[in-house]
């Protein structure tokens, strides 16, 4: 959506910016920096829109990080469910995920920095956090069903219980490299995950 802008200073005239770029601008900066680390000045800087711009469209910068984190987490989850759906056999959509994962690990993920942030403390992210549970759940949980009718998963390993382990995998990945380990270490995390499924 391009919404139009108006400077206060000098002349007014119309400026317009594309709200979702300006939204994928933000999440890259709480990502780096956090929800507390993040200054109203470094989201102008990083968003590329003025000040009264940015409070005119998300109203503040708790505005701008629930739309940034939502954004964040509902692309992560397509692109985990698009990984988990790639392969012909399910196991291999799993690492495949999971190599995604590992290959971009260094990176922070701005879903579970939130969730280190504030736990359970912030409702409007609780829900958030849960809808998007509970999607990338399914998906994972439907993919873990398929690997065991192809015998690659264990049949007497609970489907709810694996699906939550791999899930953690995912964020296990994402802290370890977070706190310094080097792409073999965590790409060890993968293997590991992968042998206890059988």
């Amino acid at each position: 959506m391009i919404v139009p802008v108006y400077y206060l200073r000098g002349m007014a005239r119309p400026k317009q910016f594309d709200v979702e770029t300006a939204v994928e601008a933000a999440v890259e900066v709480f990502r780096e920096h956090g929800y507390e680390g993040t200054s109203a000045q470094g989201l102008v800087d990083g968003m590329g829109i003025g000040r009264q711009s940015l409070y005119d469209t998300f109203g503040d910068k708790w505005g701008i990080y629930r739309a940034a984190v939502q954004h964040y987490s509902q692309n992560e989850v397509r692109t985990h469910a698009e990984m988990l759906a790639s392969r012909e056999r399910a196991i291999d959509g799993i690492r495949a995920m999971l190599d995604r994962v590992v290959a971009e690990a260094s990176r922070s993920c701005l879903g579970l920095s939130a969730t280190v942030e504030f736990g359970c403390t912030k409702p409007e992210l609780v829900k958030l956090r849960e809808a998007s549970s509970g999607t990338l759940n399914k998906a994972v949980k439907d993919t873990l069903a398929r690997a065991q009718v192809q015998g690659d998963v264990a049949v007497d390993l609970d489907l709810d219980s694996l699906s939550t382990f791999v899930i953690a995998t995912i964020s296990s990945i994402r802290l370890a490299a977070r706190a310094g380990a080097g792409r073999e270490q965590v790409a060890a995390l993968v293997d590991l995950a992968l042998r206890a499924l059988r």
